[in-house]
């Protein structure tokens, strides 16, 4: 195993719920051997990428409501091809070359599986997105 493969795979946290078993599909293999780490491993950076994303347009996210910052983060990640692909490249980046050979095989449903559960992560974290001023009187 090169260094980079091995590398890559050494530092990824285990994801002890991460079930793999005969049954299941190549793509949900993949996002539970693959995705979920590094996502996982990647959590802090895509949180400071959708604050920076926040602040970059205009800030209007501290304004709403609980559920309308949940509709925004959802349509954020949906709709804005931009945050999208940076967002994707963050998690492609850390596949290993066997692992972006199997990614490219499906990429279309991949790509949808990688946004769910960057959705969900940013999602859970919510509580993060609060106006920078109220964080630091803490």
């Amino acid at each position: 195993m090169d260094s980079r493969q091995f590398n890559l795979k050494n530092v990824r946290p285990e994801i002890s719920k991460a079930t793999i078993n005969d049954n299941m599909s190549k793509d949900e293999r993949f996002q539970n051997l693959v995705l979920r780490p590094i996502i996982k491993f990647q959590n802090d950076l895509l949180i400071e990428v959708f604050k920076n994303y926040i602040t970059k347009h205009k800030a209007v996210f501290y304004d709403l409501s609980l559920e309308k910052r949940i509709l925004y983060i959802e349509n954020a990640i949906q709709k804005d091809m931009k945050l999208r692909n940076s967002m994707k490249g963050m998690v492609i980046g850390l596949f290993t070359v066997e692992e972006y050979l199997l990614y490219i095989q499906n990429s279309s449903a991949l790509n949808k599986r990688m946004m769910n559960i960057v959705k969900e992560r940013l999602l859970s974290n919510i509580q993060l997105f609060e106006k920078p001023e109220f964080l630091e009187a803490v």
